[in-house]
């Protein structure tokens, strides 16, 4: 078969998979009821009910495909062979297991248990949310290379690479911070699972999910054919703990096998530009004074942004707990009671016939906006620290004398192992 041919063998897969996932569900003459209520806590709070073998079986997978994943990234070195490992996990976690459990909306899960006594988090949401990690410590992004269906139903879609503006991509860097600083946030206090609610793909593993978030998923992956990766560069917020932790991993992938030789030529190879250039020369020292002074400028920024981030977010506190059910029924009802607006929601239907009383009510409203003003500060500290720090590395580091990828970066592809021309350890 010539290679032109077997580079298609993904793609035919992808499509095969998408065609009987939805001849299955087309099959379901009799799907399972809905009954509506006035409120559900929080959104997919809960996990695909299976038998506990099973969830023994998804945790062995995952441990089994992140050793797989390892061993090609950084022994094997088989870019071909992180694409498969990527296919099948898609197949299983993606279309087989419908997106649940997934690593990423875990994060809400451990939240929920950490910060909410009448919640205990299930094993198989808690191993997923470490396991990962743990990996990452020892070898990098990993994950993100072959493991997880969201990135692998990009990733096999990714036919064009285009580079986005370093000014762009640096804004849009920013958006899975907040994304997580927010979930978190939302999670903790108990009033949704942000996550999950707004999931692009888990509409296209389950064909079920509302028509807004399947345009959405669909466009995702148009883009993803043009940007690799749109979901996991600007938004996804696992990525960011799986980034701090790279960034101090054991081993991680390298573009070379041996000694780099500085040829350049993987300059343009990777999709993400996370490649770092070697420097040229030494500098001057009154260049490297110069510097130093700026430096102590910008580590004195840190906290002064992490402040200003805590303010910002405490003041903001009441405008976020609008997320909350009870919060946005309790502001619905006093709008009602003071200027005559008619509360017409299906909560707040459901609340007049309940016979709950308004003080109740605004007990619980101001209980909740409490909860928010005491989390949000530490929203706004993690992001403003995360600014400064970013920031404060962008110009502060060591002179290095060969190229190498960017720990906290890399997704650990393998797309660059073939532009170098070193191919045997030395």
């Amino acid at each position: 078969m010539s290679k032109k041919l077997t580079r298609y063998i993904p793609y035919a897969i992808l499509i095969a998979l998408l065609v009987w996932h939805s001849i299955l569900f087309a099959q379901e003459r009799f799907p399972r009821p809905e009954f509506e209520s006035g409120y559900t806590f929080p959104t997919n709070q809960l996990l695909n009910q299976r038998g506990p073998v099973w969830e023994y079986v998804d945790t062995a997978v995952l441990i089994v495909t992140l050793l797989v994943a390892s061993w090609l990234a950084l022994y094997k070195r088989s870019r071909q062979g992180l694409l498969w490992t990527s296919i099948f996990t898609l197949a299983y976690f993606g279309f087989y297991r419908q997106g649940c459990i997934c690593s990423v909306g875990s994060i809400q899960n451990v939240t929920l248990s950490l910060f909410n006594n009448n919640y205990s988090v299930p094993v198989t949401a808690l191993l997923f949310f470490i396991i990962p990690l743990l990996f990452a410590l020892l070898s990098g992004r990993v994950f993100c290379a072959g493991v997880c269906p969201l990135g692998a139903i990009q990733e096999v879609l990714s036919f064009k690479q285009v580079r986005v503006p370093r000014k762009i991509e640096a804004v849009l860097t920013t958006i899975p911070f907040i994304y997580l600083g927010l979930s978190i946030l939302f999670a903790a206090t108990g009033s949704q699972f942000l996550i999950c609610r707004y999931d692009p793909f888990v509409g296209i593993f389950r064909i079920d999910a509302p028509y807004t978030m399947i345009i959405f998923g669909s466009l995702l992956l148009l883009v993803g054919i043009f940007v690799n990766r749109p979901y996991c560069r600007y938004l996804c917020p696992y990525g960011v703990l799986l980034g701090i932790f790279s960034r101090f991993a054991v081993k991680h992938l390298t573009i070379t096998p041996a000694e780099c030789r500085v040829c350049r030529l993987c300059e343009p190879a990777c999709p993400y530009d996370v490649i770092l250039p070697s420097d040229p020369a030494p500098k001057e020292p009154a260049v490297l004074e110069n510097e130093t002074r700026k430096n102590y400028s910008l580590m004195a920024l840190i906290p002064a942004l992490a402040i200003a981030g805590a303010v910002l977010f405490y003041n903001f506190a009441p405008s976020l707990a609008i997320v909350n059910r009870s919060v946005s029924l309790a502001r619905e009802i006093r709008l009602e009671k003071e200027k005559g607006v008619k509360a017409v929601s299906k909560a707040a239907v459901a609340y007049m016939e309940s016979g709950k009383s308004e003080e109740d009510l605004y007990k619980e409203e101001a209980f909740i906006v409490e909860r928010f003003r005491k989390g949000s500060p530490w929203v706004g500290i993690f992001l403003g620290s995360s600014l400064g720090i970013g920031l404060f590395s962008s110009v502060v580091r060591k002179r290095r004398t060969e190229y190498k990828p960017d720990q906290g970066k890399c997704y650990s592809c393998g797309k660059c192992f073939k532009y170098c021309p070193v191919k045997v350890k030395a």
